[in-house]
């Protein structure tokens, strides 16, 4: 367990990180593009399955790990122990951005488009994750291409989301991505859209995996606890 934890603890400190520094790059005007910002994400989102998971799922992500638990193939302990490192890894993420960046680090948090309230925001995040979610769990119930071979599909899911959902809401779809910068940067109004719709989105998806793929198999559990 000690492992798993390291691993989600890592995992989520560089998915926070990078998507962070992207966007205050991008915000600051610091040769960051619109492309740039996105394949980021699903890049480092690709690398971090990669290398995290054969040892814990490389959840990297309080949503995926709600998620598992509802499809059955992730216990409730082992997810809030998840839920505290990956939090205590976007705080590190978050600090590390502040001492860089003071005040910009807010730039690097999720927030809603220009022109775009919070309602359409949290239903843009829900949509977002809901389509990651699906993925994942897809991906897991097929034996051949669980872990490290479903690295590919989920990234492309991930960098997609922010094509079409980024402009709307930031595209976070990761409550330990967005909700410590938001914190740091003293931005509180909006962490209840990226605390809920992420949630949502995740246990929706859940749901509908067991009326496409039936029941939970064993690619899935792997993908659940990991190693």
């Amino acid at each position: 367990m000690a492992q798993k934890l390291g691993a989600e603890l890592i995992g989520t400190f560089f998915a926070t990180l990078v998507p962070t520094a992207v966007d205050v790059l991008y915000y600051t005007g610091s040769h960051v593009d619109f492309v740039s910002r996105w394949l980021a994400r699903g890049f480092i989102t690709v690398a971090l399955i990669y290398a995290l998971s054969e040892v814990s799922g490389a959840h990297i992500d309080p949503a995926v790990s709600l998620g598992f638990v509802l499809r059955g193939v992730l216990n409730v302990r082992q997810m809030l122990a998840y839920w505290v490192v990956q939090f205590a890894g976007g705080f590190a993420a978050a600090a590390l951005a502040y001492a860089l960046w003071h005040h910009d680090v807010v730039l690097g948090a999720s927030h809603p488009g220009t022109g775009y309230t919070h309602p359409v925001a949290f239903v843009a995040e829900i949509g977002a994750t809901f389509l990651v979610m699906l993925v994942i769990l897809g991906t897991a119930a097929e034996e051949p291409v669980v872990g490290k071979q479903a690295a590919l599909a989920v990234g492309l899911s991930v960098s997609t989301c922010g094509f079409f959902v980024g402009a709307i809401s930031g595209a976070s779809m990761n409550p330990a991505r967005s909700i410590p910068p938001q914190i740091v940067g003293g931005e509180f109004d909006i962490i209840w859209i990226y605390a809920a719709g992420p949630c949502i989105g995740a246990a929706l998806a859940a749901l509908v995996a067991f009326f496409i793929y039936g029941r939970p198999r064993h690619g899935e559990e792997k993908a659940g606890h990991g190693a």
